[in-house]
């Protein structure tokens, strides 16, 4: 499996239902073990999997995710539609899954989330300030009227930028 770090994770979550989740089968591949171990033994403790823990893929949820993400319609020879684990779907993995292996994989999923998360929250902190900055309009043409100058000198001093070019062929 090589590495397993955050950024791999994170390729593996998907919204569904307006929620984060990893398909089964990725899962099985992050904690080393067969899909249909991974299945039998959610389902022998389904109990510790309510709703917002684990969602059964409808068929048409999982034909749009396979579009999505450009799986082929053999992906596995799958015969049954996935189950999506939301994080705290994940977490409850652990109760069920307690090899050594499973521990680690869950622990560095969930950060995983935790992370995306905080960037989608810095992300809105920033478009909040961006805001506050419009409702001050006068404050906001003069912070961009800046930036753009900046930009612009920055742009000059560019060897590819048209004034610094070195002129080549006939010159007449």
């Amino acid at each position: 499996m090589g590495e397993l770090t955050a950024i791999k994770i994170e390729a593996m979550i998907f919204q569904v239902r307006s929620v984060n989740v990893i398909l089964d089968t990725d899962l099985a591949k992050l904690y080393g073990v067969e899909t249909r171990i991974l299945n039998r033994n959610v389902k022998r403790n389904l109990e510790k999997f309510p709703e917002d823990f684990l969602i059964k893929l409808s068929s048409e949820e999982w034909e749009n995710l396979r579009s999505q993400i450009g799986i082929s319609s053999s992906y596995g020879g799958r015969r049954y539609t996935p189950y999506a684990f939301t994080e705290y779907g994940i977490a409850a993995l652990s109760g069920v899954l307690n090899s050594p292996v499973a521990i680690e994989v869950n622990i560095r999923i969930i950060r995983a989330f935790v992370n995306m998360k905080k960037s989608k929250t810095e992300g809105y902190d920033i478009f909040q300030r961006i805001l506050k900055l419009e409702s001050d309009s006068e404050e906001f043409v003069q912070v961009f009227e800046i930036i753009f100058e900046k930009i612009d000198k920055l742009q000059l001093q560019l060897p590819s930028h048209p004034k610094n070019r070195k002129k080549i062929g006939l010159i007449k």
